[in-house]
């Protein structure tokens, strides 16, 4: 699909920038009585009251996401709402200090600006929230709150789930592959200075203030290894019911929230919630980037807006409660700028339309003992669109794992989540395994669909530890991820079985022994989606992608483009037997804003273990974020460098964090911390 440009909308726009006071009563933790959260909103220019949409994040609305808020905030304030973009406490041109992500903190002061907007003159008193990521976790963990203004939510590539739907830990193992670069990121996000351009020279005063508080997340998130009250917070899946405001739930095959959207329309009720899964990667629907293909997501929301927030009939609550996209089976890539594929619409879920198909494993026991570089084919966990992201043939991947197929006769489509049954003897208390689901073509090339984790010691649940006993046979069962994918006739199902995926998973002592698989006991079963309403399906559309104009952002060419960093290289020492993993995240480099900022990042993460010892795992992440104003002599920058490494008892943390003004040190810090494994 093309991109449109949106002109000659139906209302003129005006913008402001804004500090929004939270409510007395409620100081900031930097000791001030009052604490501004800085914003800026896009209004249509009428005397007539208009609905309120907020989108709040801790990322910086005058400089990192500018150029996303650009192409939707002022859209929506052109057909007749008034738009809102507000920086988290502590982030960006906002006053006092950072927190947690989603802390008790953020969420009440969400509540405060919910109320804030709809007592406006200008507002008519019904507030709508959507968001992507982090916006669209606190947008459905505020609507759980309940504020009596919040009457629509659209949520994209959220979790409801924190502990095991995040970037922190998965089937209850530490995600080595981003919970450490999360972490490091957000280690380097949150040390950014304000801008005197809008704070004015209090700046500097405001930077130290926050550097004096910050903290690595990674610290938190460590101390929790198993799914207890600090992951419980905020997980809107503690009580759906909670929920009171109209959901737009949306996500992508190939996002790792995904499995939120079909959880979702599960237990929220038919006339508050609607689906929508597509064939994306975590990034708004309209913007273009692979895999497509893309939609007028802004329209399919102005839908949603103008039912929930006019009431006016828009005909979206008319719509299937789940609409999915089926990718056709394509040849395995890193990057696809389209897929092939087609939406169906199912009323309820589970579907009507979806049976779940045993697939009986057949052999004799056999050990699985994967190399502990198995995994290195595993692609980016979050895919933002760029060359390098998605898993390339999984060939290798499969030698290494125990693989189990079945012939497809005749076309077969599945959809939601498969699950695993496997009977596995450990001769170790520790461990994990992991499930990937391939679809095989005939000339053996494999391409992955979708895959799962268990942790052996959360075998009985996410909040308990129950070490396995060496030498017992038991059985174990795990979903995969959800998916929408077709297996074609000559293709072959492939259920591979691996006990090891670095770096996604961090390995466990004593896994280096694996665990034997009883074929006898163990099978897959698959969601099998039937022909459904096909009537119904046929009528599933939507219109071409359309945006705002453009923010006006100069991307300056590198300086060698011949040597630009790869975004991932392998690089085997076959010597010593040890793999590394070199990846460029590529979340934006250098470019200048239309005020006049300049804003450079560079970031670097690494992966290192060796083949038989689970112990030499290593993450590493780098970040250099500068922020520069040459007209008014301001020049800052911030460098992070992080490591994490392991004993058989502890994780071993080390963090640090360099900030500049104008070339000269003005803080530096380090941490080091030593953690207990408990459950990692």
């Amino acid at each position: 699909m093309s991109l449109h440009i949106a002109t000659g909308l139906p209302y003129r726009t005006v913008r402001e920038d804004v500090r929004i006071p939270l409510p007395t009563g409620r100081p900031g933790a930097d000791g001030s009585e009052v604490t501004h959260l800085y914003a800026r909103i896009w209004r249509p220019v009428t005397d007539e009251p208009v609905p309120a949409l907020l989108e709040y994040l801790p990322y910086r609305v005058t400089d990192w996401t500018a150029p996303r808020d650009q192409q939707r905030h002022p859209w929506y304030a052109g057909h007749g709402y008034a738009s809102v973009r507000v920086d988290v406490r502590g982030h960006g041109n906002s006053e006092g200090l950072p927190g947690d992500e989603y802390d008790a903190t953020e969420l009440a002061d969400g509540v405060a600006v919910v109320h804030w907007l709809a007592e406006q003159p200008w507002c008519n008193g019904r507030v709508g929230m959507f968001g992507i990521s982090w916006g669209g976790f606190n947008s459905l963990q505020i609507a759980a709150l309940a504020p009596e203004p919040l009457k629509a939510i659209v949520t994209v590539c959220s979790a409801d789930d924190r502990y095991d739907n995040d970037v922190h830990y998965m089937g209850g193992s530490v995600l080595a592959v981003d919970m450490h670069a999360w972490a490091s990121t957000m280690l380097a996000f949150v040390s950014r200075p304000p801008d005197p351009e809008y704070v004015g020279t209090d700046w500097r005063g405001m930077w130290l203030k926050r550097l004096e508080a910050v903290d690595p997340f990674i610290h938190t998130w460590l101390d929790h290894q198993t799914r207890d009250a600090y992951w419980r917070h905020g997980s809107v899946s503690e009580d759906y019911s909670a929920i009171k405001a109209k959901v737009l739930a949306v996500g992508g095959w190939h996002d790792p929230y995904r499995d939120t959207v079909l959880r979702l329309v599960r237990h929220l009720p038919d006339d508050q919630v609607r689906g929508l899964i597509g064939p994306w990667s975590h990034q708004y629907p309209d913007r273009g980037l692979p895999p497509g293909p893309a939609i007028g997501f802004l329209q399919e929301t102005l839908r949603w807006w103008d039912q929930h927030l006019k009431g006016e009939d828009s005909g979206v609550m008319n719509e299937p409660k789940l609409r999915s996209w089926i990718s056709e089976s394509h040849p395995p890539a890193t990057v696809y700028p389209e897929l092939e594929g087609h939406w169906v619409g199912d009323p309820a879920w589970p579907s009507p339309y979806v049976t779940p198909v045993e697939y009986a494993f057949q052999g004799e026991p056999l050990l699985v003992r994967s190399p502990q570089h198995t995994g290195l084919a595993a692609g980016r966990y979050f895919p933002f669109g760029n060359d390098a992201d998605l898993p390339p043939d999984q060939r290798e991947e499969d030698a290494n794992s125990a693989a189990f197929e079945f012939a497809v006769d005749e076309r077969l489509q599945i959809l939601g989540r498969p699950r695993v049954r496997l009977r596995l003897t450990s001769p170790s208390p520790r461990g994990q395994v992991i499930a990937r689901l391939c679809d095989v073509a005939p000339d053996g090339s494999s391409t992955l669909v979708t895959r799962g984790v268990l942790n052996l010691s959360a075998r009985y649940g996410r909040d308990k530890v129950a070490p396995w006993r060496p030498g017992d046979t038991e059985d174990v069962t795990f979903e995969l991820n959800g998916i929408g994918h077709a297996f074609p006739p000559g293709h072959r199902i492939r259920l591979a079985v691996s006990s090891a995926y670095w770096p996604w998973i961090w390995p466990q002592p004593g896994s280096e022994d694996g665990f034997t698989l009883d074929p006898a006991g163990s099978g897959l079963e698959l969601p099998v989606r039937g022909a459904g309403d096909r009537a119904l399906d046929a009528t599933i559309a939507f219109a071409e992608p359309e945006q705002a104009e453009p923010l006006a952002v100069i991307h300056p060419a590198p300086e060698d483009p011949a040597g630009r960093r790869p975004e991932r290289l392998v690089v085997h020492d076959v010597a010593a037997r040890t793999w590394r993993l070199d990846v460029d995240p590529r979340y934006g480099g250098t470019r200048i804003y239309p005020d006049g900022l300049e804003f450079h990042e560079d970031a670097l993460e690494q992966y290192t273990i060796t083949d038989d010892d689970p112990l030499s795992a290593t993450t590493r992440s780098s970040w250099t974020v500068r922020l520069r104003r040459p007209e008014l002599a301001w020049d800052t920058e911030v460098r992070t460098r992080s490591e994490i490494t392991c004993d058989a008892g502890d994780f071993l943390t080390s963090n640090e964090l360099t900030c500049s003004e104008g070339g000269e040190v003005i803080f530096h810090r380090t941490w080091e911390r030593r953690i207990p494994r408990t459950a990692g």
